[in-house]
């Protein structure tokens, strides 16, 4: 009986652990920019305000244009019934009752412009919607870009400080065999000392960009991010043509695409206003009851009339400026958003070119120098900080070289941020 509870009381604790240990399973984000990129896109909640505000201007779009409740009134006439000392609201005790029901109709097409505008406006707030994700994903992308580089420069670092261990090692064998200065070792130290130092500055930096990413993914600001695996691979360079690429911008930008929606917004408003030089008008309809039973019918028919030119013709004015800044401001945001594109090509393009350079050209001659002034070292030709020359140009090299990966990503965010979407 024992041995069946234990099995029991064992197959309840290891039933209860299971969710914990699926929920510990899985994984970090952080390995890739896309990990980023989808734990963004469901949890960020400046995101999720903007898509429920477009949402929400879907809505008022779908009820723009209906015609507008009508109206009943009720008039109780007589209702002192010939002097009586005692008023009634009962239809069939007073004088007469007047049911009136009104109808007011809009002139001929202002419901159809009401209906467009709305229409327009919930596009410009989709527009929105879709410029806070492009603005949030390239904030995500140069996050994860730097991030990256640090965590790239820290292994390089420990990669170092490794490598002067071994040399320290190299320097004090020769100061016991007589070949070399006390202070060659001292300055090995040094050397590791310094590094050991801008670990610690690297670390800061670290915690600072994991503080930075988790904000933009709506986590805590000291919640563990998986180590960075890979960058995303660079388009082409025939795909990143400045007139194809200008081409996209202007149809697909999302700044550009609100502005747009804006500017027929402004139109159909103008038109609408236009439309206020023509009268509204109501219908009605009014049943009459004397006693028990309707006796009289009664037809209305109600217009406005359009006599105060004045404060139209400023309305319409109004209208007529407020389109002109709306085109106004689409051309500013297209030349700057063209601009800022020439900007980030050539800029991309000279990160790319300089890790090229970095990785065909100044990190193996620094790697072929740094072995010949270790190998001239160990017989005696040259002196010690020579070879920390040596060492710290390799270093230099590698480091410049994950800084041009890190540019080159960031300049790539820029771009999609542009385009409103991926290359």
């Amino acid at each position: 009986m024992q041995n069946h509870l234990r099995a029991c009381a064992l197959a309840a604790a290891v039933w209860l652990a299971t969710p914990a240990m699926a929920a510990s399973a899985e994984p970090l984000p952080g390995g890739s920019v896309e990990s980023l990129l989808d734990y963004a896109r469901e949890r960020n909640p400046e995101f999720a305000a903007m898509r429920f505000e477009a949402e929400a201007a879907g809505e008022r779009a779908a009820a723009a244009g209906s015609l507008p409740d009508p109206k009943l009134q009720i008039e109780w006439r007589d209702i002192t019934k010939m002097n009586s000392q005692n008023p009634t609201l009962s239809p069939s005790r007073v004088g007469a009752t007047r049911y009136q029901i009104m109808q007011d109709l809009p002139w001929f097409g202002k419901r159809d412009l009401q209906r467009d505008i709305a229409r327009l406006e919930a596009d410009g707030a989709k527009g929105l919607s879709y410029g806070t994700w492009a603005d949030l994903s390239s904030r995500i992308k140069a996050g994860y870009a730097q991030y990256y580089a640090v965590h790239q420069t820290e292994g390089l670092t420990r990669e170092i400080i490794d490598l002067m261990a071994r040399l320290e090692k190299i320097t004090q064998a020769r100061y016991a065999g007589g070949l070399a200065a006390q202070p060659d070792a001292i300055r090995a130290q040094v050397e590791q000392t310094n590094l050991k130092n801008e670990l610690i500055a690297l670390d800061n930096e670290k915690r600072t960009l994991q503080a930075r990413l988790n904000m933009l993914l709506a986590r805590p600001a000291q919640a563990p991010l998986a180590a960075p695996d890979r960058l995303r691979p660079l388009p082409q360079p025939a795909r990143l043509d400045y007139a194809a690429l200008a081409e996209r911008v202007q149809a697909r930008n999302p700044q550009l695409f609100t502005e747009e929606a804006r500017i027929q917004a402004a139109e159909k408003n103008r038109d609408l206003v236009y439309k206020n030089r023509y009268p509204d008008i109501a219908v009605g309809i009014a049943p009459m009851q004397t006693g028990g039973s309707v006796k009289e019918w009664e037809l209305m028919f109600q217009m406005t009339i359009p006599l105060q030119q004045a404060p139209r013709r400023a309305q319409e004015r109004e209208a007529q400026a407020m389109l002109a800044a709306a085109q106004s401001r689409k051309q500013s945001a297209a030349n700057q958003v063209l601009a800022e594109l020439s900007e980030n090509l050539s800029a991309l393009e000279a990160a790319r070119r300089t890790e090229m350079l970095l990785a065909n050209s100044l990190l193996p001659q620094a790697e072929l120098t740094y072995r010949a002034a270790l190998a001239s070292y160990e017989n005696g030709k040259v002196d010690f900080a020579t070879l920390l020359d040596a060492q710290r140009q390799i270093r230099m090299a590698k480091q410049n070289q994950v800084k041009a990966q890190a540019e080159s990503q960031a300049r790539l965010a820029e771009i999609e941020r542009l385009l409103g979407e991926e290359l």
